[in-house]
């Protein structure tokens, strides 16, 4: 199997080879560009990555002569299989498919790749935005310098990264009115993720602006869930039957997870009746 028949195919369906087959493109420096690039992306896949795969991987982010374009593929494709790593940890062997010892060896080589300001800008982001994904200590700093600089590239980094590393409320109440699209988007999601209630009238205002951008309106779907369940579900029931596909799907799913279990209703009713 060939690396357009990879692309092509389900990774579910991929040959118990197709980590050699990327793995071959990755190494090989004299191979086309484009080949490594999507070579790159497939990587990522929870299908085939492993500690070889992460060894191609960060050889090419380290590599100084590689593209700035192929370094910065291969960071992006770094952060699923991390922020797995840091979900599951390592108490069962079977339950990630890279090593501990990759872990932090992933974690080592980024931080030090990030700090060297010769690599380039793009290089930097994406590995910022990569191992964010398995928060640690140094990242609380990154972030905020990146949000402070004054470059909307830094700073579309720093909210992206906000979802992931705490400690950002006030910024990301700032960014919930940016004029930037991206960085709104970015907003939402990191406000979703923490459960902000301080954002709740921002995301409503989005909810109810027929003008939201489509992927907007998806991303206040879920954050308006998140922050205030109960209340979300008022407000979504309108969208669940918009003409939009794809929207009135993201409200009805929203409000059944919002739902309260039947027991917790029970258990709610029994205590107002007790209070009154």
């Amino acid at each position: 199997m060939d690396l357009k028949t990879l692309i092509d195919t389900p990774p579910w369906d991929w040959p118990e080879d197709a980590e050699k087959i990327l793995q071959k493109i990755l190494n090989d420096s004299r191979a086309e560009e484009s080949d490594r690039l999507v070579a790159a992306e497939l990587a990522g896949d929870s299908t085939v990555i492993n500690d070889d795969l992460v060894d191609a991987l960060m050889a090419i982010i380290c590599h100084a002569d590689e593209s700035e374009k192929l370094r910065a593929r291969a960071a992006i494709s770094l952060g699923p299989v991390l922020e797995q790593a840091d979900t599951d940890g390592f108490e069962d062997p079977d339950g990630v498919p890279i090593s501990e010892r990759t872990f932090r060896n992933i974690h080592v080589t980024l931080h030090r790749v990030y700090l060297d300001n010769s690599n380039p800008k793009e290089v930097r982001r994406r590995i910022l935005e990569a191992s964010v994904r398995a928060p640690k200590e140094w990242h609380q700093n990154v972030v905020m310098e990146a949000y402070s600089s004054g470059d909307k590239d830094w700073k579309l980094t720093a909210v992206f990264s906000m979802r992931w590393v705490q400690g950002f409320d006030n910024q990301i109440l700032e960014a919930l009115r940016s004029a930037d699209p991206e960085i709104l988007y970015q907003a939402v999601n990191a406000a979703g993720n923490w459960e902000l209630d301080a954002a709740w009238p921002r995301i409503v205002e989005l909810l109810n602006d027929a003008g939201t951008p489509k992927p907007l309106l998806l991303a206040a779907i879920a954050a308006a869930s998140s922050i205030r369940p109960r209340e979300a579900r008022e407000i979504l029931i309108d969208l669940v039957a918009s003409d939009d596909e794809e929207i009135a799907e993201a409200a009805d799913e929203a409000i059944a997870i919002s739902e309260p279990a039947s027991d917790e209703e029970d258990d709610e009713d029994g205590a107002s009746e007790w209070i009154n």
